[in-house]
């Protein structure tokens, strides 16, 4: 790299507009029960009991992953004359679980529908995503970095100089979140139940637009 005092550095910003291929299911169960032993086991059979409905709606079992597992302690306040104490309620055993497969909003609603009759009776939030993260970051970088190069020419020509070679790239590495912006929300648990069962899903989610910049490093001659 050659060393030079006559620089210009210049701020990309890259655009992307990409329509969602990937439909994300997060969906969370909570049993709980005076008994450790027995808490854990009610938690395990509502994770097979949202296993079988989603096999039965034509996925794979193993497509159901679980993200985060806990079993804690809960205890509920109670009055004694003008005193407050607190006992044990029981053992909670909660479980987060994600399903993703490719847009397709008849398998969506039987998903949705055989979940809703199955004993498990989830929390659940209904997201879309892209499935080739790092194409849609290629293009995001590609992008910048063209910004940044157009920007670093006319501000070279309103100078009167010439630029030169690029002597950095600046980035700061970093995950990027690619969701629409479309939120699906189904009422409370009698709601959900009876609308997921009985309603067949018509969904048109929104592109996902994301944004990113570079800085960009040039000598001038």
């Amino acid at each position: 790299m050659q060393s030079n005092n006559r620089l210009i550095v210049v701020k990309g910003i890259g655009k992307v507009s990409v329509p969602p291929d990937l439909i994300v299911l997060n969906m969370e169960i909570e049993a709980i029960d005076l008994d450790y032993d027995k808490t854990v086991e009610l938690g395990t059979e509502m994770v097979n009991s949202l296993r079988a409905a989603i096999v039965s709606a034509g996925h794979d079992g193993k497509e159901l992953k679980t993200t985060s597992f806990n079993v804690s302690t809960k205890y509920e306040s109670y009055k004694v004359k003008d005193d407050y104490k607190k006992r044990f309620a029981g053992y909670v055993c909660s479980h987060s679980l994600k399903l993703e497969f490719a847009i397709d909003m008849e398998k969506l609603s039987a998903t949705l529908g055989a979940i809703a009759k199955c004993n498990a009776n989830p929390e659940f939030s209904i997201r879309f995503s892209i499935k080739d993260t790092n194409a849609v970051s290629e293009q995001l970088l590609q992008s910048a970095i063209e910004n940044a190069t157009v920007k670093a020419t006319i501000l070279a020509k309103s100078a009167g100089v010439k630029l030169g070679t690029i002597q950095r790239i600046e980035y700061s590495w970093h995950d990027i979140h690619l969701y629409s912006d479309a939120d699906v929300e189904i009422g409370g648990a009698n709601e959900r139940r009876d609308a997921l069962m009985f309603s067949p899903v018509s969904i048109e989610p929104e592109d996902i637009n994301v944004t990113d910049t570079a800085a960009v490093v040039w000598s001038i001659e």
